[in-house]
């Protein structure tokens, strides 16, 4: 299962570095709300290349501490890009800034909240209740051509069925390491249909 686990990692290594390059060579094609989209895959590839490039360049086996700064970053971009798209108040963009920059504050000034796997719940809960709502408004208006409706889906995908499959792993007590590598392996495999989902829509982009 390890190397399953090792193989379905590195899949997703390959291809955030496609969808990087493809949306990069896009990017001016891109209206200004889809941007959004390719600052979120951005950021996602930043994390992805620190955790990989730390322990070996700097020999810094502990990556832990680029937890909060990736629940916040993630839950910031993803938030804006749907609060734009509900076209919703722009003091809404306040708040999320707001939360995000409370929590590293908070986490890495005075440790608060002690275990961050709460905040990220609470982050992916929200997420989805927004790409839900931009969903459903895009869906019902079928005359309005959504080049990114794909990769809404799959963001709600994910986000809905990683929740569950956090929950579940801080519920079960004593997991061995096949059932741990097995949970990671549904977490990454959910993120491949999310990168691909990517991936399809950069390529079908046309100006």
């Amino acid at each position: 299962m390890t190397d399953f686990f090792k193989a379905i990692l590195f899949l997703n290594y390959g291809l955030l570095l496609s969808i990087i390059i493809l949306g990069a060579a896009k990017y001016r094609i891109l209206h200004t709300k889809e941007k959004q989209y390719f600052h979120c895959i951005a950021f996602l590839f930043f994390i992805e290349l620190l955790n990989l490039a730390l322990p070996y360049v700097f020999n810094l086996n502990d990556t832990s501490f680029l937890y909060p700064l990736y629940i916040a970053g993630e839950f910031f971009l993803l938030t804006t890009l749907f609060i734009r798209k509900l076209n919703l108040p722009k003091y809404f963009l306040g708040i999320t800034a707001i939360l995000a920059v409370g929590f590293m504050v908070s986490k890495y000034i005075f440790n608060f909240p002690f275990n961050s796997d709460i905040v990220k719940v609470v982050s992916n809960i929200i997420i989805i209740c927004l790409s839900g709502f931009a969903l459903i408004r895009e869906i019902r208006d079928a005359s309005t051509q959504n080049r990114f409706l794909l990769v809404d889906a799959c963001i709600f995908f994910y986000y809905s069925v990683s929740v569950f499959v956090f929950i579940i792993q801080h519920q079960l007590a004593n997991l061995s390491e096949n059932d741990y590598y097995i949970i990671l392996s549904v977490n990454n495999i959910l993120s491949s249909i999310l990168y691909c989902s990517f991936l399809y829509t950069f390529i079908r982009l046309k100006k």
